[in-house]
Protein backbone atom coordinates (compact mmCIF):
# COMPACT_ATOMS: atom_id res chain seq x y z
CA UNK A 1 0.00 0.00 0.00
CA UNK A 2 1.23 3.86 -0.73
CA UNK A 3 1.26 5.87 2.18
CA UNK A 4 3.46 8.46 1.12
CA UNK A 5 4.77 10.33 -1.69
CA UNK A 6 6.86 13.29 -3.36
CA UNK A 7 4.99 15.67 -5.01
CA UNK A 8 6.41 18.14 -7.54
CA UNK A 9 8.38 20.97 -5.89
CA UNK A 10 9.65 22.94 -9.22
CA UNK A 11 7.12 25.14 -10.57
CA UNK A 12 7.69 24.39 -14.19
CA UNK A 13 7.21 20.81 -13.64
CA UNK A 14 3.27 21.36 -13.71
CA UNK A 15 2.65 22.85 -17.41
CA UNK A 16 5.43 21.04 -18.79
CA UNK A 17 3.56 17.71 -17.43
CA UNK A 18 0.46 18.74 -17.19
CA UNK A 19 -0.82 21.48 -19.23
CA UNK A 20 -1.60 23.26 -16.22
CA UNK A 21 -0.25 26.16 -13.63
CA UNK A 22 1.57 25.53 -10.60
CA UNK A 23 -0.13 26.01 -7.33
CA UNK A 24 0.01 29.08 -5.65
CA UNK A 25 1.36 27.31 -2.65
CA UNK A 26 2.77 24.36 -3.52
CA UNK A 27 2.67 21.62 -1.25
CA UNK A 28 5.19 19.76 0.83
CA UNK A 29 7.74 17.94 -0.31
CA UNK A 30 6.39 14.46 1.55
CA UNK A 31 2.96 13.90 1.40
CA UNK A 32 1.41 11.45 4.19
CA UNK A 33 -2.20 10.67 5.33
CA UNK A 34 -4.18 13.60 6.49
CA UNK A 35 -1.17 16.39 4.99
CA UNK A 36 -2.35 18.67 1.79
CA UNK A 37 -1.35 17.93 -1.65
CA UNK A 38 -2.40 19.06 -5.15
CA UNK A 39 -4.67 16.91 -7.57
CA UNK A 40 -6.38 17.73 -11.66
CA UNK A 41 -9.38 17.42 -12.03
CA UNK A 42 -12.15 18.78 -14.48
CA UNK A 43 -13.96 21.93 -14.26
CA UNK A 44 -17.57 21.12 -13.58
CA UNK A 45 -18.21 23.96 -16.17
CA UNK A 46 -17.30 23.67 -19.02
CA UNK A 47 -15.88 26.22 -21.57
CA UNK A 48 -17.77 26.95 -25.00
CA UNK A 49 -15.83 27.38 -28.09
CA UNK A 50 -16.89 29.77 -30.83
CA UNK A 51 -20.07 28.43 -32.44
CA UNK A 52 -21.46 27.36 -29.66
CA UNK A 53 -19.43 23.86 -29.41
CA UNK A 54 -18.15 22.52 -26.30
CA UNK A 55 -14.11 23.50 -26.51
CA UNK A 56 -11.50 20.76 -25.38
CA UNK A 57 -12.06 19.85 -21.27
CA UNK A 58 -10.52 22.33 -19.25
CA UNK A 59 -8.41 20.88 -16.22
CA UNK A 60 -7.80 22.37 -12.79
CA UNK A 61 -5.90 22.18 -9.98
CA UNK A 62 -7.25 21.78 -6.87
CA UNK A 63 -5.90 21.05 -3.29
CA UNK A 64 -7.06 18.81 -0.74
CA UNK A 65 -6.01 16.11 1.93
CA UNK A 66 -4.92 13.25 1.20
CA UNK A 67 -7.29 10.13 2.28
CA UNK A 68 -10.78 10.59 1.39
CA UNK A 69 -13.39 11.79 3.32
CA UNK A 70 -16.91 10.36 2.09
CA UNK A 71 -19.86 12.53 2.15
CA UNK A 72 -21.28 9.75 4.58
CA UNK A 73 -19.31 10.82 7.42
CA UNK A 74 -21.16 12.69 10.08
CA UNK A 75 -18.42 14.96 11.62
CA UNK A 76 -14.79 16.34 11.33
CA UNK A 77 -13.21 14.24 14.14
CA UNK A 78 -14.64 11.34 12.22
CA UNK A 79 -13.37 12.01 8.95
CA UNK A 80 -10.16 12.26 10.92
CA UNK A 81 -10.02 9.14 12.12
CA UNK A 82 -11.02 7.35 8.69
CA UNK A 83 -9.42 9.35 5.98
CA UNK A 84 -5.99 8.13 7.20
CA UNK A 85 -7.20 4.01 6.14
CA UNK A 86 -8.60 6.03 2.72
CA UNK A 87 -5.59 7.13 1.33
CA UNK A 88 -6.07 3.70 -1.28
CA UNK A 89 -8.56 2.51 -3.61
CA UNK A 90 -8.79 -0.88 -5.09
CA UNK A 91 -9.99 -0.62 -8.45
CA UNK A 92 -11.54 -4.01 -8.07
CA UNK A 93 -14.16 -2.36 -5.32
CA UNK A 94 -14.94 0.63 -6.04
CA UNK A 95 -17.79 0.08 -7.05
CA UNK A 96 -19.24 -1.95 -4.23
CA UNK A 97 -17.35 0.21 -1.34
CA UNK A 98 -19.58 2.90 0.45
CA UNK A 99 -16.06 4.94 0.83
CA UNK A 100 -15.63 5.44 -2.83
CA UNK A 101 -18.64 4.40 -4.72
CA UNK A 102 -20.23 8.14 -4.39
CA UNK A 103 -16.85 9.31 -6.08
CA UNK A 104 -16.33 6.64 -8.38
CA UNK A 105 -20.20 6.51 -10.07
CA UNK A 106 -19.95 10.34 -9.72
CA UNK A 107 -17.17 10.38 -12.21
CA UNK A 108 -14.91 12.30 -9.31
CA UNK A 109 -11.79 11.02 -10.83
CA UNK A 110 -8.70 12.99 -10.38
CA UNK A 111 -4.72 12.48 -11.47
CA UNK A 112 -2.22 13.30 -8.39
CA UNK A 113 1.39 14.59 -9.79
CA UNK A 114 4.29 13.09 -7.94
CA UNK A 115 7.76 12.30 -8.74
CA UNK A 116 7.75 8.59 -6.48
CA UNK A 117 6.23 6.74 -4.09
CA UNK A 118 7.34 5.05 -1.57
CA UNK A 119 7.16 1.23 -0.28
CA UNK A 120 9.26 -0.79 1.97
CA UNK A 121 11.42 -3.73 1.17
CA UNK A 122 11.13 -6.44 3.47
CA UNK A 123 13.23 -8.55 1.72
CA UNK A 124 15.57 -8.70 4.17
CA UNK A 125 13.30 -8.72 7.19
CA UNK A 126 14.24 -5.07 8.21
CA UNK A 127 11.52 -2.02 6.58
CA UNK A 128 13.67 -0.23 3.99
CA UNK A 129 11.86 2.72 2.90
CA UNK A 130 12.03 2.62 -1.24
CA UNK A 131 11.36 5.42 -3.79
CA UNK A 132 9.72 4.76 -6.65
CA UNK A 133 10.20 6.64 -10.18
CA UNK A 134 9.96 6.97 -13.48
CA UNK A 135 13.42 5.76 -15.05
CA UNK A 136 13.30 9.04 -17.37
CA UNK A 137 13.02 11.32 -14.32
CA UNK A 138 9.73 12.76 -15.37
CA UNK A 139 6.65 13.80 -13.29
CA UNK A 140 4.23 10.74 -12.51
CA UNK A 141 0.11 11.15 -13.17
CA UNK A 142 -1.67 8.73 -10.63
CA UNK A 143 -5.23 8.02 -11.06
CA UNK A 144 -7.56 8.74 -8.38
CA UNK A 145 -10.83 10.04 -6.99
CA UNK A 146 -11.92 13.21 -5.18
CA UNK A 147 -14.65 13.96 -2.88
CA UNK A 148 -15.59 16.77 -1.18
CA UNK A 149 -17.66 16.67 2.25
CA UNK A 150 -19.36 19.10 3.81
CA UNK A 151 -20.35 19.68 7.86
CA UNK A 152 -22.90 21.75 10.15
CA UNK A 153 -21.99 25.32 9.25
CA UNK A 154 -18.95 25.80 7.29
CA UNK A 155 -16.97 22.91 7.75
CA UNK A 156 -16.07 21.18 4.43
CA UNK A 157 -12.93 19.15 3.37
CA UNK A 158 -11.64 18.34 0.10
CA UNK A 159 -9.69 15.20 -0.31
CA UNK A 160 -8.91 12.47 -2.51
CA UNK A 161 -6.80 9.41 -2.61
CA UNK A 162 -4.96 6.68 -5.20
CA UNK A 163 -6.41 4.05 -7.32
CA UNK A 164 -4.41 0.84 -6.60
CA UNK A 165 -4.39 -2.12 -8.98
CA UNK A 166 -2.80 -6.19 -8.19
CA UNK A 167 0.92 -6.23 -8.77
CA UNK A 168 1.90 -9.74 -7.85
CA UNK A 169 3.26 -10.70 -11.40
CA UNK A 170 4.53 -6.82 -11.35
CA UNK A 171 8.24 -7.38 -12.47
CA UNK A 172 9.44 -4.81 -10.20
CA UNK A 173 5.96 -4.29 -7.43
CA UNK A 174 5.73 -7.81 -6.44
CA UNK A 175 9.12 -7.73 -4.49
CA UNK A 176 7.90 -4.88 -1.78
CA UNK A 177 5.78 -4.48 1.27
CA UNK A 178 4.72 -7.63 3.50
CA UNK A 179 5.78 -11.30 2.14
CA UNK A 180 2.83 -13.62 1.08
CA UNK A 181 0.53 -10.51 0.96
CA UNK A 182 -1.32 -9.51 -1.91
CA UNK A 183 1.16 -6.65 -3.88
CA UNK A 184 -0.41 -3.18 -5.02
CA UNK A 185 0.56 -0.72 -7.01
CA UNK A 186 -0.83 2.77 -7.91
CA UNK A 187 -2.67 3.43 -11.41
CA UNK A 188 -0.05 5.45 -13.26
CA UNK A 189 -1.33 6.89 -16.13
CA UNK A 190 0.23 6.81 -19.89
CA UNK A 191 1.06 10.85 -20.15
CA UNK A 192 -1.58 10.38 -23.42
CA UNK A 193 -4.30 9.35 -21.51
CA UNK A 194 -4.76 11.94 -18.80
CA UNK A 195 -7.92 13.69 -20.75
CA UNK A 196 -9.42 10.75 -21.53
CA UNK A 197 -9.26 9.34 -18.07
CA UNK A 198 -10.56 12.54 -17.02
CA UNK A 199 -13.45 12.96 -19.22
CA UNK A 200 -14.55 9.01 -19.58
CA UNK A 201 -18.10 9.28 -20.31
CA UNK A 202 -19.03 5.96 -18.21
CA UNK A 203 -17.45 4.78 -15.28
CA UNK A 204 -16.99 1.22 -16.88
CA UNK A 205 -15.54 3.26 -19.53
CA UNK A 206 -13.15 4.62 -16.72
CA UNK A 207 -12.24 0.93 -15.83
CA UNK A 208 -9.93 0.23 -18.90
CA UNK A 209 -7.38 2.47 -17.57
CA UNK A 210 -7.14 0.50 -14.51
CA UNK A 211 -3.89 -1.35 -15.38
CA UNK A 212 -0.01 -2.36 -13.95
CA UNK A 213 2.09 0.77 -15.56
CA UNK A 214 4.86 -1.22 -17.32
CA UNK A 215 7.55 -2.70 -15.20
CA UNK A 216 10.80 -1.39 -17.55
CA UNK A 217 9.62 1.90 -17.06
CA UNK A 218 9.96 2.40 -13.44
CA UNK A 219 13.28 2.43 -11.11
CA UNK A 220 13.58 1.55 -7.58
CA UNK A 221 16.36 3.50 -4.95
CA UNK A 222 16.31 3.04 -1.27
CA UNK A 223 15.45 6.62 0.77
CA UNK A 224 18.72 8.53 1.40
CA UNK A 225 18.62 9.33 5.14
Amino acid sequence: MTTQYESLQLANLYPDAFNVPAPDTPAGRDVWPRKPGVFLRRLTTEPVAEGGEPAQPALELASGQFGLVPTWVKSASDAKLRSTKLVNARCEIVTTSNNFREAWLGAQRCIVPMMSFQVNDLRNGKPVPTRITRVDGKPMGVAGLWERWKGAGDEEIVSFCLLTVNANSHALMHRYEQPGSEKRMPVILNEGAYNAWLTASHPEKAREFMRAYSAALLTANPVQK
